[in-house]
């Protein structure tokens, strides 16, 4: 059999792992590039000419095919090994398959990835950003977890490139993120780890597994010790010369000039509202957002559409969003510097989409009935856009209604981070 194709890749890569798990399971013949030295040969014009980006892995097969992208180029070969039922036997698998692979790498890898460049000083440090890395990847493998608890493989009865995907994820964050007291509540999760790298075809590919005790901690760098100041030079005493008394019509009379008043906020001047801001905050913290006695229901109760008004806000610039946490820290941040308006200012906004493609939105309840009197508080309010809500719409009124219970959906992209301002 003819190979399949020549693959440029370095044999610890995460999509390396995959790419070659589904050649050997596929019965796939694939070339392997021995002598590809990263960082040198795929910046030579050569390489550039077939890859433009210069990014690995990278396939070159017959007739001038070119491939990047590892969930590309495994999912490729997998279409070339049909037998092998990598992708799923059904409609309905085949799109589980992908599911699963988008949540290996954007709900378990991304995080792991992050954390070891953080702690290696590739990004600086950031506690909070560290923080959510770890609780993201926490929520997703107790979500695997529970899936596998009735589960051989992830979908069907057979291993799927949903499997490898999932696999080489974890292979990965066990080394670093996933430690023996993790690993303690993630029986099924660690089973299945082991179930497919041990696969004959495959033990090679992964090698032997390496469990880390304890999780990676950041260990800050050690400060340079100041040089000890040379002796100083002994000062000759002169005689110290009295103060010339000035002329009262001489002296500095700059601290006599009154400070005028700080300008008082426009909206301390509306008229008293019945809408109790902090009562609603405490409702909606407290009660269901939706349903008999619900927060929405306490909401439509108290409503002063006089005193006021309830908003849409979109981000303007989607297109520079990437991962899904990133974007919810960038609502986080816009929402720190909000801070001046927080006993004017509700807001439920989120993230929605996939990473790549995702957009910010949601919803704002404000007093007044003039959004910029309390968002230019904040550097970067006019990143978003404005639109005043009529909750007498049905349309709007939904929208409202999904931005608070986080469901909210909008051009198909459904949410799936977000944060509250109370």
């Amino acid at each position: 059999m003819a190979p399949v194709g020549r693959l440029y890749s370095v044999a610890v890569q995460r999509q390396t792992q995959i790419i070659k798990s589904v050649a050997a399971l596929g019965g796939l013949e694939l070339e392997i590039v021995a002598d590809y030295k990263h960082r040198e040969d795929n910046l030579k014009p050569e390489f550039l000419g077939k890859f433009s980006l210069g990014k690995i892995p990278a396939l070159e097969g017959p007739n001038g095919f070119y491939l990047t992208e590892g969930a590309a180029i495994a999912r490729y070969l997998a279409t070339l090994a049909p037998n092998a039922n990598l992708l799923g036997s059904s409609l309905e698998e085949q799109a589980r398959v992908e599911q699963w692979i988008h949540f290996a790498e954007s709900e378990i890898d991304v995080s792991t990835l992050f954390t070891n460049q953080m702690l290696n000083g590739i990004f600086v440090y950031n506690k909070a950003i560290h923080n959510t890395l770890i609780e993201r990847q926490n929520r997703a493998l107790n979500t695997l977890e529970a899936h596998l608890l009735t589960r051989t493989f992830v979908v069907g009865e057979r291993i799927t490139l949903a499997d490898i995907s999932i696999a080489a994820s974890v292979f990965r964050a066990v080394k670093l993120t996933i430690d023996a007291e993790a690993r303690s509540k993630l029986i099924n999760t660690i089973r299945h780890l082991e179930t497919v790298v041990n696969q004959p075809k495959l033990k090679d590919i992964f090698g032997e597994i390496q469990y880390t005790e304890k999780v990676v901690q950041y260990v800050p760098p050690k400060k340079e010790p100041k040089p000890a100041p040379a002796p100083a030079a002994p000062k000759e005493k002169k005689e110290k010369e009295k103060p010339k008394k000035q002329d009262d019509d001489e002296e500095d009379d700059g601290n006599l000039v009154p400070e005028e008043p700080k300008a008082k906020n426009p909206l301390e001047s509306l008229p008293k509202s019945s809408f109790n801001l902090e009562d609603w905050k405490r409702a909606y913290s407290n009660k269901d957002t939706r349903g008999p006695d619900g927060a929405l229901e306490w909401f439509y109760a108290n409503f002063d559409k006089e005193g006021f008004s309830v908003w849409r806000v979109d981000f303007k610039y989607n297109e520079e969003l990437t991962l899904i946490f990133m974007s919810s820290n960038q609502v986080g941040g816009f929402f720190n510097r909000l801070e001046a308006s927080r006993k004017y200012l509700f807001g439920s906004v989120g993230v929605l989409g996939d990473p790549n493609a995702s957009i910010i939105s949601g919803a704002l309840i404000l007093r007044g009935q003039d959004a910029k009197a309390v968002v230019d508080c904040a550097p970067d309010w006019e990143s978003y856009e404005y639109k005043k809500l009529d909750l007498g719409n049905e349309e709007d009124k939904k929208f409202f209604e999904s931005a608070l219970a986080w469901d909210l959906e909008v051009d198909g992209k459904a949410w799936k981070d977000g944060k509250n301002f109370k």
